[in-house]
């Protein structure tokens, strides 16, 4: 196999470096990497590998000789910066939330729909490819082999989310206020710690932004534009990652043995559940690892054929890093890069 030369936009920021630690990890392919950021992170030194490299700042020239170009800095910076990436002829996988929805730009959970990327064979204008929202990424790695067998009818999931998924900056109130130490520039309106918020400014419909992603993405992912989906995303004080509660409706009977037997033999999937032993995913356990985590599956006796389970992973890793570079593997694997 060939050596790329892969850039990460925003490579200072806590999902640029778990980008750097998940390709070191992975080892993947990189022969040339470029570290890019703002003029503030410019001359930093970041190792990877046995080398020390240095931050450039970000430019409209820095896509040259670029095979993979991994964004997390960003929509604003996504918008302005992927479209140039992808006419130097480098594949822009984005993390940020701009081009998600995009009619023409794949919306990509490897283990679910890599063959969505096939169209971008040849169309140098379609090299953007986004990942999705980190939790909307979870949910769909859980319920697709559920889907493919029984059909789903109705998706209720509530979100129990990290402060990581908010940058460094949500980490660092978090710490700040379990410390009583002063929070010098805040990313929740309100405290964090020992509490829990809703975040995002809310569309008129009552629904946040986060809402919105899970429910729009996970439609565009199962290429389901009618799914009945339903979505309540909280922030909470937690560091190792976002649980999720959720609660399905199928078209047939899916009994919970038969939920833990296929999702146990489903790529990218711990099942975890034996909680008369205390045995369930806890975001504890599911931090720096690349798994999505599922357990206490249980029938939902309310409807004809429903479940309940409960979804962990790594917001970081699966929700945001390793995602990217498992869609560029994806790529390469398939003959396109």
């Amino acid at each position: 196999m060939r050596g790329y030369h892969v850039a990460i936009v925003g490579a200072t920021g806590l999902v640029g470096r778990t980008m750097l630690q998940v390709l070191q990890e992975r080892n993947f392919p990189v022969s040339v990497l470029t570290l890019l950021a703002s003029r503030n992170s410019e001359g930093k030194q970041i190792q990877f590998r046995d080398e020390q490299h240095t931050v450039k700042e970000l430019h409209e020239s820095s896509f040259a000789n670029v095979d993979f170009a991994l964004f997390s800095a960003g929509s604003p910076i996504s918008i302005r910066y992927a479209p140039i990436a992808a006419a130097a002829n480098a594949f822009a996988i984005d993390n940020s939330s701009a081009w998600r929805l995009h009619k023409n730009v794949p919306l990509i959970v490897p283990e679910v729909n890599a063959k969505a990327m096939r169209k971008l064979n040849g169309d140098l204008k379609s090299r953007i490819i986004a990942n999705p929202n980190c939790s909307t990424i979870q949910l769909a790695v859980a319920l697709y082999p559920l889907h493919k067998k029984y059909k789903i009818k109705r998706i209720v999931v509530s979100t129990y989310q990290s402060v990581t998924g908010a940058g460094q900056r949500g980490a660092e109130q978090l710490a700040s206020e379990l410390m009583n130490r002063p929070v010098e520039h805040p990313k929740f309106p309100h405290p964090i710690a020992f509490n829990c918020i809703f975040h995002d400014f809310p569309y008129e419909d009552g629904y946040t932004s986060e809402e919105f992603k899970m429910i729009h993405e996970m439609k565009k992912i199962f290429h389901f534009d009618g799914l009945p989906i339903t979505a309540t995303c909280v922030r909470i004080p937690v560091t190792g990652g976002h649980s999720e509660s959720v609660n399905i409706e199928f078209e047939k009977k899916c009994s919970p043995e038969e939920a833990r037997t296929l999702l146990a033999a489903s790529k990218g999937i711990i099942v975890q559940d034996d909680p008369k032993n205390d045995i369930y995913p806890m975001p504890v356990n599911a931090a720096g690892r690349d798994e999505v985590f599922v357990g206490r599956i249980r029938e939902d006796a309310t409807v004809r054929y429903g479940l309940n389970m409960w979804v962990v992973a790594d917001n970081l890793r699966k929700g945001a890093a390793t995602n990217a570079i498992q869609i560029a593997e994806k790529l390469i694997e398939m003959g396109l890069a």
